[in-house]
């Protein structure tokens, strides 16, 4: 595989130089020059389809930069990720979440569990011994499940229990979650790799008093024995393979299940799985993670956007934005490549936003009429015709602007800024299965690209050991 940095690969400097002719260019224009961009410059795969033709590329933008990817090796760099090699390399470690949804090719401990998943969180829900589960957990042991269970809430059957998550060290983040709780008919679910994810343990402590001796506490970890010390009646395996902002279709999804029933988590798994295989097998140019992957880095390195906005047209999508934010920023923040060089290109850009549409009374103003251009990933998913429809209608704002009109200048939308949009054929557990891995395939494709490890996350250590040192010199 490729060690030599990006930069020094011949595609790199054809698109530098190609970027120039790409700065004064105007959407408005192509898009009159051209009446079949709109179709041209989309792709589909089963539920999704992702438009990018106000994307500021062109036909010869998207050789090249398969041409980059062809560079750096990508081809051979997802062989290696579906193949359980070890490509974490400084964990020494596979990257193997795809393995979690592989149906029945996947390995007999995940299909176990699975199997123990089911069978637990079915009893809960046929039994009604529990009326409220809390999750406690925090990263990517919360915002995985938390999204899957607040976006799937409509699917939510009779007798689920209203399942609730805790992240922060902060008691009054549990105490909300307990509002209304009786100790007989809660169950706290502690989702730590580890077992000693301090957020998390304070939590569970805390939960264990709440209980007053009742075995109302599973455990989702590797660390099985400091589970069972502390008290676990119930515990689901977590693998070394499996990073924590990786983990939702695992058993630290197992709270997510409970509120959305087995089923719907079989179908979201399903989702996930025909984007793997869509992954795997679609060319570039046809392939909806690696073109949004090859996208944001034409964004990033080529025409300079320091920020990333993703806006989703559904209420049940709101979390997403802080969903993609562990995912994108965590993965691929960094500023050492394998090899450990400095890389002296822009990495991953600050991931925001919010739902649409109050976003649009919010912050949309900037992205219209700021001095920063912020590439957009719109979401919609065919809920609302008046949802759609605003979603549409930023995007051709952000793209064309008022080109033409005489309006004054504190009236005038610029335009020409960019942006995709995905597009859902309804939000259900199949397709969000298959848009969260699709955002999962275009980090990993970064990651190629700008030859970083994405699967590891080293510079969130140094934060909590110094927390450690601060509370044992007050104690």
């Amino acid at each position: 595989m490729n060690t030599i940095p990006p930069t020094a690969c011949p595609a790199w400097k054809k698109l530098e130089a190609h970027a120039e002719n790409w700065r004064g260019a105007r959407l408005v224009e192509i898009f009159a020059n051209d009446p079949a961009r709109a179709t041209a410059f989309a792709t589909a795969m089963p539920g999704v389809r992702l438009d990018y033709s106000r994307q500021r590329v062109g036909a010869l933008t998207l050789t090249l930069l398969a041409q980059l990817a062809a560079e750096r090796g990508f081809e051979a760099w997802r062989a290696a990720l579906f193949a359980g090699e070890k490509i974490n390399a400084t964990e020494g470690r596979a990257a193997g979440h795809a393995a979690l949804r592989a149906g029945d090719a996947a390995p007999a401990e995940v299909r176990d569990t699975l199997r123990r998943m089911k069978e637990l969180s079915e009893k809960i829900i046929s039994g009604k011994k529990f009326d409220r589960i809390i999750n406690l957990g925090t990263g990517g042991s919360d915002l995985g499940p938390r999204l899957v269970a607040d976006a799937l809430a409509c699917v939510k059957g009779a007798g689920a229990p209203d399942v609730r998550f805790v992240a922060g060290v902060d008691p009054r983040e549990l105490e909300r979650a307990l509002a209304g709780a009786r100790s007989d008919s809660t169950l706290f679910v502690v989702v730590s790799k580890t077992f000693d994810t301090q957020e998390t343990i304070s939590n569970a402590k805390i939960a264990k008093e709440f209980l007053k001796g009742k075995a109302n506490l599973y455990a989702v970890t590797a660390n099985q024995e400091a589970a069972r010390q502390f008290g676990a009646s119930e515990i689901l395996p977590m693998w070394d393979w499996v990073g924590g902002r990786y983990s939702v279709w695992s058993a630290a999804g197992f709270s997510a299940m409970c509120a959305i029933g087995s089923a719907a988590f079989t179908e979201f798994l399903a989702g996930a799985r025909e984007v793997d295989a869509h992954f795997l097998s679609e060319p570039p140019e046809r392939n909806i993670p690696a073109l949004m992957a090859l996208l944001g880095i034409w964004n990033v390195n080529f025409l300079g956007a320091a920020t990333q906005a993703v806006l989703p047209y559904a209420h049940g999508l709101r979390l997403l934005p802080a969903y993609l934010q562990q995912l994108e920023m965590e993965s691929n923040g960094k500023r050492v490549d394998r090899e450990g060089r400095e890389t002296g290109y822009a990495t991953a850009p600050v991931l925001w936003g919010a739902e649409g549409t109050a976003s649009q009374h919010s912050f949309h103003q900037l992205l219209h009429q700021g001095t920063q251009i912020v590439p957009v990933d719109f979401v919609v998913a065919g809920i609302d015709p008046l949802l759609d429809a605003n979603a549409e209608a930023q995007s051709r704002a952000l793209a064309f602007g008022t080109a033409g009109q005489a309006l004054p200048p504190y009236r005038q939308y610029p335009g020409n800024r960019p942006s995709s949009t995905l597009c859902l054929e309804g939000l259900n557990a199949r397709n969000l299965g298959r848009l969260i891995a699709a955002y999962e395939h275009k980090v990993f494709t970064q990651g190629v690209l700008w030859n970083i490890n994405s699967f590891d996350q080293w510079g969130v250590e140094l934060g909590k050991q110094l927390a450690q040192d601060i509370l044992k010199q007050k104690a």
